[in-house]
């Protein structure tokens, strides 16, 4: 997951480039994909990792432009192209479900699980794949929602990144969820303290990071 940097690339004529944010397109999907590849490793481009690049997607970005597409919003060059986004469900016990129902069958169907001594980047996300775990846990019922946003580079800095996510925190706003919750890891600090300026507060401690949450609606 990334988060807004300080200062933004000038276009060749020296003035910022123009991106947008905007509701996601069908013909968005294979853009997204690659910027959650680009994204993929804290941040940092994964391409390199992952023998199957779609895979990435598949586990952490596929099921919500599939599921819940009116609630993905994408940051979009004047050319049109997507250069981030930011994906979300309004409730996680239905979408985790509906995913079972519809996702991740034709997913196993065809990608085979691999051996549990095979400890390679793809053979952990096809076991997520084969075995995804669910969200149990008290404060789900205040934050049921969640959301993901992953941003390249260029669409970093300008408050471009704050932009997407709150379209995305008012999509979600406007279904009656009453809360949302995301996950961040432990060393991003920076993207700790976006989020508590915007007015996520630590729900729970984990080994990779922290969950964080926010009341709804926020207006």
């Amino acid at each position: 997951m990334s988060t807004p940097q300080t200062g933004q690339d000038a276009s060749p004529a020296g003035r910022p480039p123009t991106i947008e944010v905007d509701r996601y397109r069908p013909a968005d999907r294979a853009t997204l994909y690659d910027v959650c590849l680009r994204t993929g490793d804290a941040g940092e481009d994964a391409t390199g990792l992952y023998a199957d690049g779609d895979l990435l997607g598949h586990v952490y970005l596929g099921a919500y432009l599939e599921l819940e597409p009116d609630l993905a919003r994408v940051l979009r060059r004047e050319d049109g192209t997507a250069v981030g986004y930011c994906v979300a469900t309004a409730s996680t016990t239905d979408f985790e479900h509906r995913c079972e129902e519809s996702w991740w069958p034709a997913l196993r169907a065809r990608h085979a699980a691999r051996a549990e001594e095979d400890e390679s980047p793809d053979a952990r996300l096809l076991r997520m794949i084969h075995a995804p775990s669910r969200t149990e846990t008290p404060w789900l019922a205040e934050f049921p929602a969640h959301l993901h946003v992953d941003l390249l580079p260029e669409a970093q800095g300008g408050g471009r990144g704050r932009r997407v996510l709150e379209a995305t925190l008012d999509a979600v706003a406007a279904t009656g969820s009453p809360g949302i919750h995301l996950g961040v890891g432990a060393s991003n600090v920076r993207a700790i303290g976006f989020y508590e300026h915007l007015g996520f507060r630590t729900l729970e401690h984990h080994p990779w990071g922290l969950t964080m949450g926010l009341p709804l609606p926020r207006r």
